[in-house]
């Protein structure tokens, strides 16, 4: 007798890898997913753990890229609004509703700089950060062309060598100049030390960023000589965010990856010594890939290779399992050692990906699944909006 047909399993694989009430073990593979449990659990802490702390939380959307769970930072984390690297990211936000969105980034190109100027128009405030003063000119002139304004936040290299000023006089030179312009609003300041944010030791971490806080503490005294004060001192990342806490000196948070973690984060070190995706924080976003194949007797391949994935930060680790481990890639293919045989063809693995935010980039669908069933279907909103 033929088993029972599932409809909903056969109908999914056009658009989208499984549909609202499926069961968890129809979803179609590789495909994103996430514990809605785990992930509430850590939107709420971090929210907790902010309010306690008299601080604000700009949550980092460049990490989820996905308006869904923008919003559920918002509504149950108490999140004030989101951070983006582009403007292209910042204009799915805003046209998703969310009503304060910082491109924590430099915003240099003619159109690039036109379209940010249009941001407010979507009902959202619009922030951006400068650090040359050649850029304010610019600014300034889209924003009056628009009949608009756009907050701008000075940004501090702190340690990360990216972008930012070095030295006081300078944030108090740029500032000066937003303050005095026509359609800018200076707001503040933007130090996030992100080369920091993955060293394993806590004291390591630590070290890193009261360079940071005592360079960001001196620009704040900087701008208070010339009546400047700051609305907006953010910073502060998974991997710091209780220190920029209590520093006295920051007062926004930007954090990302806490919400889903990912490999690399997951291994770091908390005050105590402990693993943070073993006590802090909960893995709640993974790969979910089938086996496919089972030639080799100690070598199980499945279809999560790197077309599904990124392994700049390492290769993903198969969750909740020691006799198994994922140990090659290629671009459809993921080789697992099986020494023992455990596996078989169609056999499913949650794999914790090294880097969440460019794995998300290359999946169309987030897939929320709870209690074994498939809850929610959303799509990765700001894919590829890389401009």
């Amino acid at each position: 007798m033929n088993a029972p047909v599932n409809l909903s399993a056969l109908e999914v694989g056009f658009d989208v890898p499984a549909l609202p009430g499926m069961d968890a073990a129809d979803i179609q593979t590789p495909a994103l997913v996430l514990d809605l449990d785990a992930l509430e659990r850590n939107i709420c802490k971090m929210g907790d753990y902010a309010k306690a702390h008299g601080m604000r939380h700009r949550v980092h959307g460049k990490m989820h890229k996905s308006v869904d769970v923008a919003q559920l930072q918002v509504t149950l984390g108490g999140a004030c609004g989101v951070c983006c690297q582009k403007v292209s990211e910042a204009e799915v936000f805003a046209r998703g509703g969310i009503t304060d969105v910082l491109v924590s980034n430099q915003v240099r190109d003619a159109a690039k700089i036109d379209r940010l100027a249009r941001l407010p128009k979507l009902g959202a405030r619009t922030l951006c950060c400068v650090d040359d003063i050649d850029n304010v000119a610019d600014l300034s002139a889209a924003a009056q062309r628009h009949g608009t304004e756009v907050e701008c936040l000075v940004e501090i290299d702190c340690g990360a060598g990216r972008c930012g000023v070095t030295t006081t006089a300078d944030v108090v030179a740029i500032a000066r100049a937003i303050d005095v312009s026509s359609g800018l609003k200076f707001a503040g300041l933007q130090a996030y030390q992100g080369a920091m944010q993955h060293l394993d030791s806590y004291e390591d971490r630590k070290a890193k960023i009261d360079v940071a806080i005592d360079m960001v503490r001196d620009a704040v005294d900087g701008l208070e000589a010339i009546g400047l004060d700051c609305d907006i001192v953010g910073g502060g990342g998974t991997g710091s965010y209780y220190f920029e806490s209590n520093s006295g000196v920051y007062n926004e948070l930007q954090c990302g990856s806490y919400a889903f973690m990912d490999a690399d984060y997951g291994r770091i070190l908390d005050a105590d010594g402990t693993r943070i995706d073993r006590g802090e924080w909960e893995n709640a976003f993974f790969i979910l890939t089938q086996v496919m194949s089972h030639a080799k007797a100690d070598k199980a391949i499945v279809d999560a290779g790197l077309k599904a994935q990124s392994v700049d930060s390492g290769l993903p680790v198969v969750y909740g399992r020691t006799d198994v481990e994922y140990i090659k890639c290629s671009d459809e293919h993921g080789v697992v050692a099986d020494p023992e045989g455990v596996l078989t063809v169609g056999d499913k693995l949650h794999l914790v990906p090294g880097h969440c935010d460019p794995t998300a980039n290359v999946h169309d669908w987030y897939v929320g699944v709870r209690g074994g069933k498939v809850e929610a279907v959303w799509p990765i909103s700001a894919r590829g909006k890389a401009f």
